[in-house]
């Protein structure tokens, strides 16, 4: 059972990744994670959402859904679009791999995510959409010390 949740829909509009930014750092305060805490809090859930912006639709409109949910002193956030669909995640996940070159995009969304958090698991089927779902532990620091 978690001790707090919360879901919200947007457009899938580059102007609302830095609003699911926010959205994201906001939920998480109530744990009392550090600045480095919560900037890889922001930036995995950036790059998430801007993949669902960028590759989920290909220049369709649709909606991004983030639901967070807090669990003791984890939290978990499950990004969710009803797009494309990633034909083979285990491909898409490498490091450098891009599906749009000609957008000059670096390929190292999957990768950063996974590094700033403590789990990502990919679910994806093609013509109905992906969905992230990332975890992270936020441990208590003792603001007494140093």
């Amino acid at each position: 059972m978690y001790k707090n949740s919360m879901k919200i829909e947007f457009l899938n509009i580059s102007d609302n990744e830095r609003f699911a930014r926010c959205v994201a750092a906001a939920f998480v305060l109530e744990l009392d994670p550090t600045m480095d805490q919560l900037s890889e809090i922001k930036t995995a859930i950036s790059e998430a959402v801007t993949n669902a912006i960028i590759h989920g639709y290909e220049d369709r409109e649709g909606i991004i859904t983030i639901e967070g949910n807090i669990y003791d002193d984890t939290v978990e956030f499950i990004v969710t679009d009803n797009g494309v669909g990633i034909p083979d995640i285990s491909r898409a996940r490498e490091p450098l791999f891009t599906g749009k070159p000609e957008l000059e995009r670096s390929g190292m969304g999957f990768t950063i995510m996974e590094t700033f958090m403590d789990s990502m698991e990919v679910e994806s089927f093609v013509g109905k959409g992906t969905r992230i779902t990332m975890r992270k532990r936020l441990n208590k620091v003792d603001k007494s010390e140093g």
